[in-house]
């Protein structure tokens, strides 16, 4: 899993905002003041806008102001409306059936006035605006001087810890009118006070040397793990059997670096891929092709080898003026707009990027959440977000006990990992948690699976299995839910075989399998679930659609019977758990 992260860096857990938490933006007192530049807002009190950045950082040295030619990419994250949002809740999929999402839309965000008071206040020459197809989410952007202007405000850059960040003048906060300020429920984009990719590999290359190949190179490693070893000791190859390969079925991968075409192709050719692969550009082409988007697009395509794989990748590359997470709930809106019309379709979304909670700006966190609950909860579709390599530490302190985000988001299916042997005739043989002691000093995204306790995140109601209640839980979000095989997988990177490991692997896994199980229900017209509490209902119903790891650890918690911090529920049995949920 490709981790975020940069200096060590801390924000108050309890003042977190998120929806499903019943916490909101915090106010400042009601100031009045007018904006020259804005004829909207010169006749209107305005308020104060809070980003939470600790006091500690914003109090750290100016080293400059931010140019006025910046260009910013400015998100407004808008609340929803409780009652719609209820009604949602209790709302089934209607397989084969048209979403009729434009109705709820009007409903669930702002309506065509408020949007109209948001235009009116940004009406400067160089401002655009657009609002999500869901009405819950406004992209503004313009350069920083204009945005400046707008808001009564400055941008300077902050050195803090060894870290250099950007944000509006703590002397002069930004101001919106009071009646716009009452619909928002987070601003991003503002700072770029969370942390900031640092790229990781973990693709270790067979030692040979390769001829420049006229043909396709089908020939891994025999020491790693091929499609149809994880496809046989999960049980995907009886889905496939059924008929099930992932015809008109989507799975979206959310990426921060792209991919050669070449080493795709590749694999491709070797698998005798039938389906799609779709590149989408968000806030940019990427740049540079570190391995995960190779990873991700090659163990899709590895089990559903007739579905259409949509990959979202953006510009990661320079984020010095930027907040990558921006670039990432762009990608997680745009297939919320992507899908607005196919939300009884059965797609499943992976994402494998995270960072310790303690290391991201409230305003990213609940904007991600807000983005992930409309992905699951308005348009179907599960998300399976990576629990991080760095054990039971993501924040990479050994000794820190800490969890990855969106992997701990409540919205979210966290995905562990776990060493996967098989026999000759490809059955699983043996399987333990992923973990790797041999140097405590440094993480290098190879301590092991990610797993604990949510220091942001009450428990789920949903949350139940045995092993759950246990004398660490204290009420909080535990993950990961389920797990996955994150070592010794064959991946081919820049022209050559090698065997790749990390939970990176175990989410798009997982998305691949609920694909296959979700095409499987829609041929019987049966609905489906995308929320995470089904994994835990189908649990409840049969047991056996788990494979239970109970051997190993994550450098802290040790695997045990049933749920456990290491590999949750366990890893895929996938007829089982497939046959499971078509009886119920």
């Amino acid at each position: 899993m490709r981790r975020l992260w940069s200096g060590k860096r801390s924000f108050c857990g309890s003042r977190v905002l998120g929806s499903i938490l019943g916490m909101c933006l915090l106010l400042l007192p009601l100031t009045g003041c007018t904006n020259n530049n804005n004829p909207v807002a010169s006749v209107l009190k305005l308020t104060p806008l809070d980003l939470s950045i600790p006091t500690d950082a914003l109090k750290s040295p100016v080293v400059k102001q931010l140019p006025d030619n910046t260009v910013l990419r400015v998100r407004v994250t808008l609340k929803l409306d409780s009652n719609t949002m209820r009604q949602m809740q209790g709302q089934q999929v209607q397989p084969g059936q048209p979403s009729h999402l434009e109705g709820v839309a009007k409903k669930l965000g702002i309506d065509d006035g408020t949007y109209q008071k948001f235009k009116d206040f940004f009406k400067l020459d160089g401002i655009s605006l657009r609002l999500s197809k869901l009405r819950t989410q406004l992209a503004i952007n313009a350069r920083t001087g204009l945005i400046a202007k707008v808001l009564k405000t400055k941008f300077v850059v902050h050195r803090y810890q060894g870290h250099t960040f950007y944000a509006p003048d703590a002397k002069n906060p930004p101001m919106v009118p009071a009646f716009l300020f009452d619909h928002i429920a987070a601003i991003t984009g503002l700072d770029n006070y969370s942390s900031q990719p640092i790229h990781a590999s973990t693709f270790t290359p067979e030692q040979v040397a390769l001829a420049q190949r006229t043909h396709a190179d089908c020939s891994p490693d025999q020491q790693t793990l091929l499609p149809k070893d994880i496809a046989h000791a999960y049980g995907f190859d009886q889905l496939w059997q059924n008929g099930f390969h992932g015809e008109n079925m989507s799975i979206n991968l959310v990426e921060i670096d792209g991919s050669y075409k070449s080493d795709v192709q590749n694999y491709l050719d070797c698998i005798q891929f039938k389906g799609k692969i779709n590149p989408v550009d968000v806030d940019g082409h990427p740049t540079d092709a570190l391995g995960e988007s190779t990873l991700d697009i090659q163990m899709v395509a590895g089990l559903a080898r007739s579905a259409t794989i949509n990959v979202y990748q953006t510009n990661a590359s320079d984020n010095s003026t930027n907040d990558i997470w921006v670039n990432v709930n762009d990608e997680l809106q745009r297939i919320l707009d992507d899908n607005f019309q196919h939300a009884n379709a059965g797609g499943t979304v992976s994402i494998s990027l995270g960072i310790s909670e303690g290391e991201m700006s409230q305003q990213d966190m609940h904007a991600i959440d807000q983005s992930i609950q409309q992905l699951t909860q308005i348009e179907h579709m599960a998300v399976f977000v990576a629990s991080g390599d760095c054990g039971a530490f993501t924040s990479q302190h050994y000794g820190n006990l800490s969890v990855s985000f969106p992997a701990s988001d409540p919205w979210a299916v966290s995905v562990g990992g776990s060493i996967l042997q098989i026999d000759a005739g490809q059955n699983r043989a043996q399987e333990v948690a992923w973990s790797d002691d041999s140097n405590r000093r440094s993480c290098k995204n190879s301590w092991g699976t990610g797993g604990g306790l949510s220091q942001i995140f009450s428990e789920p109601s949903w949350q139940n299995q045995p092993g759950i209640k246990n004398q660490s839980s204290n009420g909080r979000r535990q993950i990961p839910d389920v797990s996955a095989v994150a070592y010794g997988l064959a991946v081919y990177y820049q022209g050559q075989w090698g065997a790749v490991g990390g939970t990176s692997a175990a989410a798009p896994i997982w998305a691949a399998g609920l694909a296959l199980v979700h095409q499987g229900l829609l041929s019987h017209h049966k609905a489906f679930s995308a929320t995470p509490d089904v994994f835990y209902k189908v649990a409840q119903n049969n047991n056996r659609s788990y494979y239970d790891v109970t051997q190993g650890n994550n450098l802290y918690y040790q695997a045990t019977n049933g749920w456990d911090y290491t590999t949750g529920l366990g890893t895929p049995n996938l007829s089982t758990f497939y046959a499971t949920l078509l009886q119920s």
